[in-house]
């Protein structure tokens, strides 16, 4: 059973892997540099790339991210992580594999100008091509925007393009230490429709401080308006590095975000809205616009709130291959300050700060901080929780590649929750009610190991 939480505590939320970030350590750096300089696996192969410069820095934000960095600095980065590139296209673990998706995150990618841009580009295509790839993604903050870097960015092979709004109130943005206004949303959107990207996502936050019932239903209403072709809704959570958390443990604040049950019915309003206008659900975070469906027929389906229609790959127009490539186990190598990465199962994470990660590639070196080699049983638990986020579950798929049959292994935990109303069993096919899509992650931990339930996530 889950323990639902209605504060928003400091802490973190967001399961992003298994097992927890806060295991790993400089012991494994040796399996580390085993499995980068051994023949890979037969799985797909994506790269990530950290761009950490920001204009200001959010107050909920916990990403490594520098405010503070002149072009001359720029200019040390790039160098830094063209060199890395070069040091990773030459590692045994490539096998010659084509990438099949690249993300370049942040941080604000599209902080650099377009002249930076180009430059990066052209020193990575002097190492590595991703001519097959069938997902580039670029991450994109509105205010840095200008018409000739949208279409620079295009140019450059970008398909998928994310921008982060956040919200559209300006006093909202504000409070939260966002750099844009909504101003530059309006005036970077046409632009970024006029270039021609296959697919465009939009990001916003439930439950920044601020945010009213009146405030986030007129920012749903602006997102229709603009019908991206993917809306991504995160919980806003606080993690112990962010500006907010510090001053809640440091001076004693009250937690000024929503709480969980106004977060979810936020998310949940929102979901009722796109599928209304034809969306449909692709993971607890995500709707994508679906084609040949029309309004009145997402009308329909958008009433029973306890039974999701979820996107349909025949009729989907935006797929996501980053997310679902690295949740099916597929090779991600991490490049770029803090960034995290994991080959032929074995996990991996950069040095966390500027002088350590420059310093290593001045000397040639890959700049390597921790690691962890999971069991396969923490292969299958990784998978299984992943995936479980985007709403559905083959327990086929895990007997194929694993040999277990996860209903078996897990039925107190998968009855459980299907007690609970949060998920339903029809033979191989799990799948999650909207009341477990508004709490994917809480529904997690049950699946742990017993050692790691209790252990801190970061």
């Amino acid at each position: 059973m889950v323990t639902d939480a209605t504060k928003t505590e400091v802490g973190s939320y967001f399961i992003a892997n298994y097992p927890p970030f806060s295991q790993w350590s400089p012991d494994a750096l040796d399996d580390v540099r085993a499995a980068l300089n051994a023949p890979p696996r037969d799985v797909p192969l994506g790269l990530y790339l950290h761009i950490p410069f920001c204009r200001k820095r959010c107050k909920f934000c916990y990403f490594r991210v520098y405010t503070d960095k002149n072009a001359h600095d720029v200019e040390q980065y790039v160098a830094a992580l063209s060199r890395e590139i070069e040091l990773v296209s030459k590692l045994p673990v490539m096998g010659g594999r084509p990438f099949r998706f690249l993300y370049f995150g942040g941080g604000t990618p599209s902080f650099l100008s377009g002249k930076q841009l180009t430059s990066l580009f052209d020193r990575l295509r002097a190492n590595i091509r991703w001519d097959q790839a069938e997902e580039v993604t670029f991450e994109c903050e509105p205010g840095t925007l200008s018409e000739p870097k949208v279409h620079t960015l295009r140019e450059l092979g970008v398909t998928r393009l994310s921008l982060g709004i956040e919200n559209f109130s300006d006093s909202i943005l504000e409070e939260n230490g966002r750099a844009h206004l909504s101003s530059e949303v309006y005036r970077s959107w046409d632009w970024i429709r006029a270039a021609g990207f296959p697919n465009v996502n939009i990001d916003l936050i439930a439950g920044m401080v601020g945010e009213s019932w009146d405030n986030w239903r007129d920012s749903i209403r602006r997102t229709v308006e603009l019908a991206p072709d993917s809306v991504t809704i995160y919980q806003m959570e606080l993690p112990f590095n962010t500006v907010y958390s510090k001053d809640i443990l440091g001076n004693q604040f009250e937690t000024p975000v929503a709480d969980w049950p106004t977060k979810r019915a936020w998310v949940d309003y929102a979901f009722n809205e796109l599928a209304a206008t034809g969306y449909r659900v692709s993971s607890a975070y995500t709707m994508v616009r679906q084609s040949g469906r029309g309004p009145a027929h997402a009308a329909q389906s958008s009433q029973n709130t306890r039974h999701v229609t979820f996107s349909d790959e025949g009729s989907q127009t935006t797929s996501f291959s980053y997310r679902d490539n690295l949740w099916r186990g597929s090779d991600l190598l991490a490049t770029g300050v803090a960034s995290f990465g994991h080959v032929s199962g074995v996990h991996y994470q950069n040095q966390p700060d500027w002088p350590g990660y420059i310093g290593m590639l001045d000397r040639g070196e890959l700049p390597l901080l921790r690691g962890l080699k999971p069991t396969p049983h923490q292969l299958l638990i990784r998978e299984m929780i992943l995936q479980l986020k985007t709403g559905r579950l083959d327990a086929g798929y895990f007997r194929q590649k694993f040999g277990v049959e996860i209903l078996k292994a897990w039925r107190k935990e998968f009855l459980a929750h299907q007690a609970d109303d949060y998920l339903t069993i029809a033979g191989d096919h799990i799948e999650l009610t909207r009341q477990g899509l508004l709490r994917a992650d809480a529904l997690l931990p049950v699946f742990f190991e017993p050692e790691h339930q209790g252990v801190r996530y970061t």
